[in-house]
């Protein structure tokens, strides 16, 4: 019987997240990467049930309900795999997989030289 073929896991990480300014985050990846992003983006990217449907994968969360001073008021990691942000908005159930934050870095951020 042959074992069933399992993902290896991201070998992307980010090594920093920090808040850069009033309105963006700084993420530093371990491939020497870093770019801005604007927490408006991260907000309304939101992984989670709650802002995209778990069965359509249709967004529900509009971008018009995302206040334009949101911001994270905590960020903590979630396992070696992702990071959970706290929002200004009370929003805190959206887990950020590596592999969807950096593509959320690289789709909508500003990267750094």
């Amino acid at each position: 019987m042959q074992s069933p073929t399992v993902s290896p896991p991201s070998l992307r990480a980010p090594l920093e997240v920090t808040k850069y300014s009033p309105t963006e985050m700084r993420v530093r990846w371990n491939d020497g990467t870093a770019y801005l992003v604007p927490f408006v983006e991260l907000r309304f990217q939101c992984p989670c049930a709650n802002c995209v449907d778990e069965h359509s994968g249709v967004r529900i969360l509009r971008r018009d309900q995302v206040a334009a001073d949101v911001r994270p008021t905590d960020v903590q990691l979630v396992g070696r795999y992702a990071i959970r942000m706290q929002w200004s908005d009370g929003h805190s159930t959206g887990i950020y997989h590596y592999d969807t934050l950096f593509h959320i870095c690289a789709k909508l951020g500003q990267k750094l030289p």
